[in-house]
């Protein structure tokens, strides 16, 4: 029992240690700490995230710093077999996970970029859609990484930024709209509140 315990307790200080550094993403190890939805706000809850970008059959999708796939897989099912969902992660560790999850549901509209946003992987006006749910604070160089996504989208393409204040790198809403106005987005809407929130902006 007494192993057990201590096994638990060097969890809890690796977990604590990745919660206090600066721009580290969540090790593939701890990503069934963004596996599921948090159960404490619904703003972060994938359906309502992905319900709030107006989808279609077809579209092409990016899910930026995709991790375990918590968004991957139902914005894959959500625009269907004729659509593209790019999955794209710093780590290959993550990538694994959601090639997983999409071979046990069946789906092959996915495309997996080992990468890290802004490293000139993606092509220019690729996507109808763009998310980036708590990974923008992880980013060291946020504006050549929105950049990067702003180049990306389509004309009329929309980014989804969320986040959550239990994140460790949470970004204020302030922030947020001061990093995108500077890349030339145009927000469109916030849903949420102060802690827990997502804002959508438009390439004009």
């Amino acid at each position: 029992m007494s192993i057990i315990l201590v096994l638990l307790f060097l969890v809890a200080l690796i977990a604590l240690a990745w919660n206090l550094s600066s721009h580290l993403p969540c090790p593939t190890w701890l990503g069934w700490l963004v596996e599921r939805d948090n159960p404490f706000t619904k703003t972060n809850r994938a359906s309502v995230i992905i319900e709030h970008l107006s989808l279609e059959p077809g579209m092409t999708v990016l899910d930026a710093g995709c991790g375990p796939g918590r968004l991957t897989i139902p914005l894959a099912k959500a625009i269907g077999v004729n659509g593209k969902v790019t999955a794209l992660d710093l780590q290959q560790g993550m990538l694994q996970r959601v090639e997983e999850k999409a071979r046990s549901e069946g789906l092959h509209n996915i495309q997996y970029v080992h990468a890290g946003i802004g490293e000139g992987k993606l092509n220019h006006s690729q996507y109808d859609r763009a998310l980036l749910v708590t990974v923008l604070g992880e980013i060291p160089d946020r504006s050549r990484a929105l950049k990067e996504l702003f180049d990306a989208l389509k004309p009329g393409g929309l980014l989804s930024v969320t986040e959550v204040i239990f994140d460790p790198h949470f970004q204020r809403q302030s922030t947020v709209l001061q990093l995108m106005q500077q890349q030339g987005f145009q927000k469109k809407t916030t849903f949420g509140n102060r802690f827990a929130y997502t804002m959508l902006f438009e390439k004009p």
